[in-house]
């Protein structure tokens, strides 16, 4: 029973209590933010709403894991836009609500991968469009525009400024240690153990999308 355990809970690394609280403000501003913005913007009526749902899933990944490729601003830019054009058309073309959903999330990730956008909360923005209701079905192609890309827009701004501010480089870059060693020979952890075309030809191999950015996983290999 522990051993099945083991394997359901993920085996995350430890962040610090500064980390953990800086990602609860972040998002607890962003979310404030961007619905005070919607508020504003089409006020708190029922017919267009300030702020849905899969914001709160593109929070967790812009303030808790900002490094993420899932999280940088193409892909929630993207993603969302490309999400919601699928789930709009899904709607539109398929009258039964479950084959459109599941095609239209079936699409989405498709598009999105091959757009390098892939953005999991996109997935709940093509559901909302296919099961959201007759308020989403009568906004029709501008349910692309308000909530989804608007909502996506203060978010992401909201990120940018942010994280910067508390620490977090965003859009992501990964920090290169000095490499100004006296000689131009190549630095000693560019040295060690294996090429960076070797790592490339293994994710070939490995052919599955990994959360981590390939030079942070670089990085992190030859810091090991």
């Amino acid at each position: 029973m522990r051993s099945i355990l083991r394997r359901l809970r993920p085996e995350t690394p430890s962040v610090s209590k500064r980390e953990r609280l800086r990602a609860s403000i972040g998002a607890l501003v962003g979310i404030l933010v961007t619905a005070l913005i919607g508020s504003l913007a089409v006020g708190l009526g029922p017919a267009l709403p300030a702020i849905i749902a899969p914001m709160g899933a593109s929070a967790v990944l812009l303030f808790a894991v900002p490094a993420s490729p899932l999280a940088q601003p193409w892909s929630i830019l993207g993603g969302n836009t490309v999400a919601a054009l699928v789930g709009v058309v899904a709607a539109i073309l398929i009258d039964n609500p479950f084959l459109a959903a599941a095609g239209a999330i079936g699409v989405a990730i498709g598009l999105m991968m091959t757009l390098r956008c892939l953005h999991p909360p996109s997935g709940a923005i093509a559901l909302t469009a296919v099961l959201g209701g007759p308020a989403i079905h009568d906004l029709g192609y501008g349910f692309v525009v308000w909530p989804v890309l608007g909502n996506s827009l203060a978010l992401l701004t909201l990120a940018l400024i942010f994280n910067n501010l508390t620490g977090r480089s965003y859009p992501h870059r990964v920090k290169q240690a000095p490499v100004d060693h006296g000689t131009r020979d190549p630095a000693p952890i560019q040295r060690i153990g294996f090429s960076s075309e070797d790592l490339d030809e293994v994710l070939k191999e490995y052919d599955e999308f990994l959360d981590i950015d390939r030079d942070d996983l670089e990085s992190i290999l030859r810091r090991t």
